[in-house]
């Protein structure tokens, strides 16, 4: 039945691409399009109001914004799931937009059935993305945990909570406007927040909080 179905919303820049992966969700994916679009700006109300609980995004469509796009719907929109699709197998890349909230990823090569697969593993809660990459993203996410404050040093310094969580994303090499939007706060508070950590462990710059957590030996 209609209600039992998990509702798609679907943004790709080509028309034939678009219609063609409509129509495939419905029928091999028994999912509900509850909306189409062809470039991400004219999205942001329509996926607000239609309800869904997918999104699906393709490259060509975003071109250079989707990271933004991505966590910015998933800021307005609680819950929902968004795959990308159609993307470059360049890790920094799949790893900004694992940052900015995407749960699927899948390359150029992927297949109609692969898209659709994909998918129906998100909704039920899996996440999605080639072998290679994920095996990067697990490097990734270890290096940014080998830089979190251990509990003596926050204590010792100071660092309030979100302080703690800013550390490794600093750690990680992320931008301030990155931090924000992955943390969902203004450029400024970051900016605060990191002049405050400077402060507490008596550092000049950014790279020397780095510095410091590594040649004092004071990370988990």
């Amino acid at each position: 039945m209609a209600e039992d179905k998990s509702s798609v919303f679907l943004v790709a820049g080509n028309r034939l691409l678009r219609e063609a992966l409509a129509k495939l969700l419905v029928r091999k994916g028994d999912f509900n399009v509850c909306g189409v679009s062809f470039c991400v700006p004219n999205t942001p109300h329509s996926m607000v109001s239609s309800g869904a609980e997918v999104l699906i995004l393709d490259s060509a469509s975003a071109r250079q914004s989707y990271c933004a796009f991505v966590s910015k719907i998933v800021s307005q929109v609680p819950g929902i799931k968004v795959v990308l699709i159609d993307m470059d197998d360049d890790r920094e890349i799949f790893l900004e937009c694992v940052r900015a909230g995407a749960v699927g990823y899948l390359l150029k090569d992927a297949s109609a059935s692969e898209v659709v697969s994909g998918v129906q593993a998100v909704v039920r809660g899996q996440a999605v993305c080639p072998p290679g990459l994920c095996a990067y993203l697990f490097r990734a996410y270890s290096r940014n945990w080998t830089a979190i404050p251990s509990a003596r040093i926050r204590l010792e310094f100071g660092l309030t909570r979100r302080q703690q969580q800013i550390v490794p994303l600093i750690a990680g090499g992320l931008t301030n406007k990155e931090i924000a939007s992955q943390l969902s706060l203004s450029e400024q508070t970051i900016k605060n927040h990191i002049h405050e950590i400077m402060q507490r462990v008596g550092v000049a710059n950014r790279m020397q909080v780095i510095d410091w957590l590594n040649l004092s030996g004071q990370v988990r």
